[in-house]
């Protein structure tokens, strides 16, 4: 079956590949009563220590409107806490608690098998040779983006 020009175009590829990989990372951690911002601001809590909603915001990639909703959600399964901070009783500090850590384990593990699932036509190699180039047309165009008044 001969195919259009554009199906061979890598912008439509990491497009509808993108779309491949956002339906069955949004319906895996829906299996598991998850949800992607769930995970990402689980993880930079675990990286990177508590920190203010807007520290994390940017950490994780998460917007504040979606942010404080993210939070919300993640305290009342006392998978996080909120605080004050002592240095400025205006902003809150979010931190992982155990209970977090233990749902962070279990996400990793889930994604792990999201990733296998998504990437199972190609070798560990190949697989680390896309991650690599991924992040190098990513990292440019984030770079070029940072530039731009």
């Amino acid at each position: 079956m001969a195919t259009a020009r554009f199906a061979n175009m890598p912008s439509w590829l990491m497009t509808q590949t993108a779309q491949h990989a956002h339906r069955l990372v949004a319906d895996g951690l829906a299996a598991v009563g998850a949800r992607g911002y769930h995970y990402r601001a689980l993880t930079c809590l675990d990286e990177f220590g508590p920190a203010s909603q807007a520290d994390l915001g940017r950490r994780s990639g998460i917007h504040l409107s979606d942010l404080v909703a993210t939070i919300n959600e993640l305290a009342d399964q006392q998978l996080v806490e909120r605080a004050p901070d002592p240095a400025d009783r205006r902003r809150n500090i979010i931190t992982i608690t155990p209970a977090g850590r233990r749902q962070l384990r279990r996400l990793d593990k889930q994604v792990t098998r999201i990733q296998d699932e998504l990437l199972g036509a190609l070798s560990p190699d190949e697989r680390d040779q896309l991650t690599r180039l991924l992040r190098r047309v990513l990292d440019h165009h984030t770079d070029a983006g940072s530039s731009t008044p």
